[in-house]
């Protein structure tokens, strides 16, 4: 079968890979060592909820170049000193050529840092909150095949967490977004069946011990 219809493609190592690295080091590289593993660290989810707020409209490969920088600015994303961010912590950011430069998803960054605190004090943890929404058995099918993939880039479970999320106060959340994040973060297995990665993923998936 073609790629179009399968969504793999045979890298120049051999393996057998989803399609969207194509065949750049660095893109690789996050898919096989990052994308899909199972992630509890409150800093991390944080730090890509907001990168995906920022890639909107852009695409991820230019926020992942530009992802050390991000973190530079952001104070390592973590969420307790980015909600103290002020004025002139946008300004600064605003000059900053090293990150995207658009004011919205600045000042929604530190808006969602300070939603972030809220939320921990309400359901515990980010990991917490988020490893409890992960999809059962029955309400995604496992494994995704590429059409499915392509077609529906957001999910009812994302769609109720974006919902969620901005009855909290937190923006740059769309139900698109937030599937990305769970794609990302290990939520949901989305390496396509055949992909090199997909069998580790699923079991560290099924080695992880869930947050309480």
């Amino acid at each position: 079968m073609s790629e179009q219809k399968t969504g793999l493609i045979i890298g120049a190592d051999g393996l057998t890979r989803c399609f969207w690295p194509g065949a750049l080091p660095d893109y690789l590289a996050y898919h096989d060592q990052e994308w899909g593993r199972p992630v509890t660290d409150d800093h991390r989810l944080f730090e890509k909820l907001c990168l995906e707020g920022f890639q909107s409209g852009l695409s991820w490969l230019t926020i992942l170049r530009k992802r050390e920088n991000f973190r530079e600015a952001f104070a390592g994303f973590d969420f307790e000193k980015v909600a103290r961010f002020t004025d002139s912590d946008v300004e600064r950011l605003l000059g900053n050529t090293g990150i995207v430069r658009h004011g919205g998803k600045i000042r929604s960054t530190i808006n969602n840092a300070q939603r972030a605190i809220e939320l921990c004090e309400k359901e515990g943890s980010l990991a917490g909150y988020f490893w409890r929404q992960e999809p059962r058995p029955h309400e995604r099918p496992d494994p995704v095949d590429y059409p499915t993939l392509v077609a529906n880039p957001k999910t009812d479970i994302s769609t109720r967490i974006s919902k969620d999320l901005k009855k909290r106060g937190w923006s740059f959340v769309g139900p698109t977004t937030v599937y990305a994040f769970m794609q990302a973060m290990g939520l949901v297995n989305d390496h396509i069946e055949g992909c090199a990665c997909r069998a580790e993923v699923e079991k560290l998936r099924g080695q992880l011990r869930r947050p309480s």
